[in-house]
């Protein structure tokens, strides 16, 4: 397809035209090379993501970083991209800066290499081979939107600069770090001697702009052996479990009731029959019924994208007042104190909202058998509007009142931190109308989200893309991926940004 064609699909899937932008449009040297950009590399931009998503770069915590060849060898791909596109390299341990130009005043693009783990057989194809197939017009795999495709376009939309010989004042500099998901601290610990650029934009979240993010929380508490015993011959619940990692919405949830009887096993299938969005399997063992349940994961930053299998799971279970085991106290507390809700409306008084951010979210994400007994973890990512000390106390006493009505909780633990907010970002007129030109939506404004990026780290730093606003951001989930359109789409917002925010 002729890029013009291409363009101007773009523009019509999104609304009006490029005369729909505020303000200054981007000046003819930005649309020249966004344009160039999209007609030169689009099949280049496929490939190389494909060459990038085929590196497992999830944390492993029994091998050190520099000696995980999955982490080596994507740092070394980016190094022979960097030289075969003539863009500079620079490798920092667990910072590698990719770079274009010179000057003493610099622009910072800050991506991620790193990824969250991955359920394999969730996949029609293996998570790290880019299937372009599967679903015409998705590209699917694990970092195509978080943040391997942000990453390729970055790199193609900086060689497109090049190519037309845009004069630029400011040296582009592209950062990749290699433990976003996992560990901020060796990032901390670089920025301590290293001086980053003076404007930066994070490519890990959303449009049009990201001005502001939730800060992120956990609860945590363990339902502790040994519990109360059921009385001999009574239903009990006698496991529960679910989730797979703190940042995923879980997918997955099961249960397993001791002493079922086929009246209970016809209730719960009556009440789980009238949740949206949700698959259950049941199967007897013996006495023992077992219910496993799948929902649909999402980032947890945005539950509402997702469907909790542990939420609605122990919703299912509520046709029974459970004897407070382990498993059963943890299904009472489940439904006692979160439900199926996502802001922590039945937690106590913790529930808030601020005007900007929106509500805080509430949401149980993994549940793990320990040796001390089950413990269950909640996401929460909080705006602002109330104090981290206010919340830690309201939520610790909502955990004692639930305590004195049923029973005692062991390793409990909260932690609350704070939001973030960017208040001075000079160039946010300039992403916003390279936004409106690209789109043609009107008049975009700032936006704030659940998740956290490294944004809070860089100064002047926002966010800008990869997701358009109101799409359903996949990274994260076990259903990963990008479609072709909004790839190309990022690929010419993002050289034209380069060229305004540096020329």
């Amino acid at each position: 397809m002729p890029i013009r064609i291409i363009a101007a699909s773009l523009l019509l899937a999104f609304g009006a035209g490029a005369g729909a932008a505020p303000g200054p449009v981007p000046g003819p040297a930005a649309v020249k090379a966004a344009s160039h950009a999209v007609g030169a590399y689009r099949g280049q931009l496929v490939e190389l993501l494909a060459k990038m998503v085929s590196f497992n770069t999830v944390a492993d915590p029994a091998l050190a970083f520099d000696k995980n060849p999955q982490h080596t060898g994507f740092k070394q791909l980016l190094r022979s991209e960097a030289e075969r596109l003539g863009l500079d390299f620079t490798d920092h341990g667990h910072v590698v800066v990719v770079g274009l130009g010179a000057g003493g005043e610099r622009v910072g693009v800050i991506t991620h290499g790193d990824i969250q783990p991955v359920d394999p057989s969730k996949w029609k194809k293996s998570p790290f081979e880019l299937d372009t197939t599967s679903e015409p017009g998705r590209l699917i795999g694990r970092g195509t939107e978080d943040d391997k495709g942000p990453i390729a376009t970055a790199m193609l939309a900086m060689k497109a600069i090049k190519d037309q010989a845009v004069p630029l004042s400011k040296r582009l500099e592209l950062y990749v770090y290699m433990a976003e998901e996992s560990d901020w601290e060796p990032l901390r610990e670089f920025l301590k001697t290293h001086v980053p650029p003076q404007i930066n934009i994070t490519i890990d979240a959303e449009y049009p702009v990201v001005t502001a993010e939730k800060g992120y929380g956990t609860v945590s508490l363990t339902f502790a052996r040994p519990g109360l015993a059921a009385p001999a011959g009574a239903p009990a619940v006698s496991a529960f479990g679910g989730g797979f990692f703190g940042s995923q919405i879980p997918e997955d949830a099961h249960a397993t009731i001791a002493a079922a009887t086929p009246a209970l096993e016809a209730r719960i299938k009556a009440r789980a029959a009238g949740q949206s969005g949700m698959r259950y399997h049941y199967a007897w063992q013996g006495q023992d019924l077992v219910v496993k349940a799948r929902g649909v994961s999402a980032h947890s930053s945005k539950p509402e994208d997702g469907v909790n299998a542990v939420s609605m799971l122990a919703d299912a279970l509520k046709v029974h007042e459970w004897p407070a085991t382990p498993a059963g106290g943890l299904v009472n507390f489940l439904n006692d104190m979160i439900g199926t809700g996502i802001h922590g409306e039945k937690f106590g008084r913790i529930a808030y909202s601020d005007k900007f951010m929106g509500p805080m979210t509430f949401a149980p994400t993994v549940i793990r058998q320990k040796d001390q007994g089950i413990e269950l973890s909640i996401n929460l990512r909080r705006p602002q509007g109330k104090t981290g000390e206010a919340l830690t106390a309201e939520i610790n006493a909502a955990l004692a009142q639930w305590q004195a009505r049923r029973m005692p909780l062991a390793n409990v633990g909260v932690l609350v931190n704070d939001p973030w907010l960017q208040k001075k970002a000079p160039q946010v007129p300039t992403l916003l109308s390279v936004f409106s030109y690209y789109t043609g939506i009107k008049n975009p404004k700032p936006v704030a989200i659940g998740g956290g990026t490294n944004s809070r780290l860089f100064p002047n730093a926002v966010s800008f893309g990869p997701s358009m606003p109101g799409a359903v951001y996949s990274g994260h989930s076990e259903h990963e991926f990008i479609t072709l359109r909004q790839l190309l789409l990022n690929l010419q917002m993002y050289t034209a940004v380069m060229v305004e925010l540096a020329k």
